[in-house]
């Protein structure tokens, strides 16, 4: 008995049929499994996640990588985000709400133009004199936006001038003994509203910063447990 396996490569799909075939008369050819598989042009991406323009096949010609899945994944990707971002978020939220620093009418987010430079104002003021606690939320909240990235990026030559450069950012941080909200604070006073990506240690820093100081205002609120 022999077995061969049999493909019947098309311009769009991939055939195949792995079979047994007799070899004398005692003997029964049968088939062991078959199957296609189809290439849908039309779902194609590159390694940035845009959508392929033309034929892919000629993309596979020329030795550039295309994939039918990287635009799923990215939204995968960007679902799980926006789903663990939420979950920090109603966390933070109950946990101050329970200390006491908010309540149901508080007002934790930007509403209204230009509520944004309002709640980056807090955030740079924190890291130098007091603000009261339920502004302190807002920044707690405003930080949690953002994990930051554990490792440098790519600087973006966009139109918006976009800040993405970890190290060289990290290192004009630590130069000038500022925080990134007071740094993101001072772009926007400038009409720069790109947001920059920032290491993780330094947003670790930053709410070492401001804890610290809001601390020594609000000894028995702000505790070491309610932190951990």
């Amino acid at each position: 008995m022999k077995k061969i396996l049999g493909l019947d490569l098309g311009t769009s799909s991939i055939g195949w049929a792995l079979v047994n075939e007799a070899e004398n008369t005692h003997e029964k050819s049968s088939i062991t499994k078959l199957g296609v598989r189809v290439i849908q042009y039309d779902t194609f991406t590159n390694d940035q996640g845009s959508e392929v323009k033309g034929n892919p096949a000629d993309f596979f010609s020329a030795g550039k990588s295309v994939t039918p899945n990287a635009a799923r994944t990215q939204s995968r990707s960007m679902r799980r985000n926006l789903q663990r971002y939420k979950l920090r978020r109603n966390t933070l939220i109950s946990t101050l709400r329970d200390a006491g620093w908010i309540s149901k009418d508080s007002l934790i987010c930007e509403q209204g133009p230009d509520s944004t430079h309002e709640t980056l104002r807090i955030r740079a003021l924190s890291a130098t004199q007091e603000v009261s606690l339920e502004e302190f939320a807002r920044v707690l909240l405003h930080i949690n936006k953002k994990r930051g990235y554990k490792s440098s990026r790519k600087a973006d030559k966009g139109e918006d001038g976009s800040v993405v450069d970890g190290l060289s950012l990290a290192k004009e941080l630590y130069e000038k003994g500022i925080t990134p909200g007071q740094y993101v604070y001072a772009r926007m006073l400038q009409e720069k509203f790109q947001i920059p990506d920032f290491y993780r240690s330094d947003l670790q820093a930053e709410l070492d910063k401001v804890w610290q100081l809001q601390q020594r205002f609000y000894p028995e609120q702000l505790t070491e447990k309610l932190r951990t």
